[in-house]
């Protein structure tokens, strides 16, 4: 990473040509710079993707990941294309600007019109200094996770000046102009200052609008954007929209945006395309595919969809609704914070942070808490502390009976057996070198309860189909299981030692509304069987009101409201609460629209 020109994360810059791709029958790579026979057919259209199908060889294979996809995107128009993971979505965007591994094959076509007016491009034909130039100046791509797209090492303002030199602006004055002009649209405040941070003084959603502004800063007549709200607290993601529509309104240009959230495409689409394994099975405007959905998996994918006043409720084998024998106001309490006070030392002449900030709470036996609250707001650190994992500065904290401010490991260790931990992301939970069966008999055989995975096979079998999956994938290790596979095998890990306390870090928020909606369904019937307390951390209100007893919002350190479900939800008091409610986006477009008015109200108070 010495030398600047080695570093391209982003296609806005890409300068050195990928490995030749495989084609379908197309003209030479260096034909095609127009294709007049189009114009007419896609005069008002960006983009015309026409019998696309993606192939990729693997050890297995030839593997189909898009087969003969068919649709337009229209001029200065927002065009959601929706899926669960695998879908094809993500394929079916990186091939518009030919931006596929080596091991990929492609057939039919992609024309790009050019922000000129002066003729199409047939993308799939492209190759060298003709695919550098079509890159960024015609269509551009805002990747889903910035960190992986920003180079920690540069300022950010040499990154988005890097598209400017790589499409020939040689004038140093210049550049920094337009590079300062384009961090200031996007929001950035004292642009002119911050363009010579680095990318880690920037926060998630700032980083976000740095990478979109690498992608607008040639003005390109396309905007791709691939989940670019997935990882973002919901305030944020209604900011990362909004950017998005200003892209649309105020530089004419097009956006796909790739999302598995109905709620995003309800809030900025004009037109929606549905895909599934590989196909488009179903494409329109947005009030079509929300009101008059055609395919039976388009109406499944609406009806998982979490919604704000939709209490979830199970039922057991004979379809009969399961409910707690006792009311949980009447348990014992579990944990019991009062004044609770948690503090990062400073480094390096910085101050010490207060990341909890005197807050009072109390979780009962069989009850579900909801902890709700942007990034930074100190949920995390407040479950952590809970488990153990995270010493108490101040207050009191008890947790089964002990007194967590002071206590030692050899007090608190007997108590880690009642104690689950569910994690946001069970890819990274769990150790890729072992087994299913492995990883979730560790903490059985860690607290002594079995000697060996060979002794706890039977219990672990138990486990897994008490969590829907098959004893067959005892055998299998946790790259071989779905996203929503690996949550269910974490959650049977954390539910092994049957414990009294059960701590939900963000458990479904990586997971496609589909999965998500199973994962709910299980966690609440098992809830109710076992009878569980919970710490259920989220920052997705309609998940946590289709589960939670009570709610906690927490905002900075501190609890802005704390109430019965149904009270918070319906009757937010705190100005922070209520922004929260009316930055979700809901799965209805015309719901939307005074959902979107109402927040820009509230913004306007502040």
């Amino acid at each position: 990473m010495s030398e600047k020109a080695s570093q391209d994360t982003s296609a806005t810059t890409a300068r050195q040509d990928p490995a030749p791709q495989a084609t379908g029958p197309t003209d030479t790579a260096h034909v095609a710079a127009t294709i007049a026979a189009d114009a007419d057919a896609s005069a008002g259209s960006i983009a015309d993707i026409r019998d696309l199908s993606v192939s990729f060889m693997t050890d297995a294979g030839s593997i189909t990941a898009i087969d003969k996809v068919n649709f337009t995107v229209p001029r200065r128009t927002v065009v959601g294309v929706v899926g669960e993971s695998g879908s094809g979505k993500s394929v079916t965007a990186r091939s518009v600007i030919k931006l596929l591994p080596s091991t990929a094959t492609t057939a039919g076509a992609v024309y790009l019109s050019r922000r000129d007016g002066s003729g199409m491009l047939d993308v799939l034909s492209l190759s060298g200094e003709d695919l550098r130039r079509m890159r960024g100046s015609e269509a551009a791509m805002v990747f889903q996770e910035p960190n992986s797209v920003l180079n920690p090492v540069y300022t950010i303002g040499w990154q988005i000046e890097e598209g400017l030199r790589a499409h020939g602006l040689k004038d140093r004055r210049e550049r920094r102009a337009k590079a300062i002009e384009i961090l200031s649209k996007v929001g950035i405040p004292d642009a002119a200052t911050r363009i010579d941070y680095y990318p880690h003084q920037f926060s998630g959603g700032q980083k976000q609008r740095i990478v979109i502004a690498m992608a607008l800063v040639l003005n390109p007549g396309l905007i791709l954007a691939d989940e670019p709200t997935t990882a973002l607290d919901v305030t944020v993601q209604a900011e990362i929209l909004d950017l998005l529509r200003l892209a649309r309104d105020e530089f004419n240009a097009s956006v796909l945006i790739i999302t598995h959230n109905m709620g995003v495409i309800a809030d900025i689409a004009d037109q929606v395309v549905v895909m599934y394994r590989g196909h488009v099975v179903e494409q329109g405007d947005v009030e079509q595919i929300f009101y008059h959905p055609s395919d039976p998996y388009t109406k499944r994918l609406l009806a998982s969809v979490p919604r704000i006043g939709q209490r979830l409720v199970v039922t057991d084998d004979r379809g009969e609704v399961l409910e707690r024998g006792e009311d949980w106001r009447s348990q014992p309490v579990v944990v019991e914070a009062k004044d609770l006070t948690i503090t990062y030392p400073g480094h390096m002449m910085q101050p010490d942070f207060v990341a909890v900030d005197g807050v009072d709470f109390a979780i009962h036996r069989s009850e579900v808490l909801g902890l709700v609250g942007e990034s930074g707001s100190g949920k995390s650190t407040t479950g952590r502390a809970i488990a153990g994992l995270q010493k108490v500065s101040g207050g009191s904290l008890r947790v089964l009976g002990v007194e967590m401010n002071g206590v030692r490991e050899r007090t608190f260790k007997p108590k880690r057996a009642e104690i689950g931990f569910v994690f946001q992301d069970p890819g990274s939970s769990f150790n890729p070198l072992m087994t299913i069966a492995q990883n979730v008999a560790e903490p059985l055989i860690v607290h002594g309860r079995y000697s060996s995975t060979a002794d706890a096979r039977d219990y672990v079998g138990d486990l897994l189909e008490m969590v829907q999956l098959p004893r067959t994938y005892m055998n299998r290790f946790p790259h071989e299981l779905s996203g929503g596979q690996r949550q269910r095998a974490s959650l049977a890990r954390a539910l092994a030692l049957k414990p009294s306390l059960l701590i939900a870090d963000e458990p479904t928020s990586a997971l496609d509304v589909s999965v998500q909606a199973k994962v709910l369904e299980l966690f609440k019937k098992l809830q109710i069987e076992i009878g569980f307390a919970c710490l259920f951390i989220t920052h997705d209100l309609a998940v946590v009101d289709m589960l939670s007893d009570r709610i906690m919002v927490m905002h900075k350190g501190r609890i802005v409201e704390h109430g019965d479900s149904d009270d918070i939800m319906e009757r937010p008091r705190n100005p922070y609460t209520r922004k929260l409610l009316a930055s979700l986006p809901v799965p209805d477009p015309r719901e939307q629209r005074r959902h979107r008015e109402q927040l820009r109200e509230l913004l306007a108070r502040e």
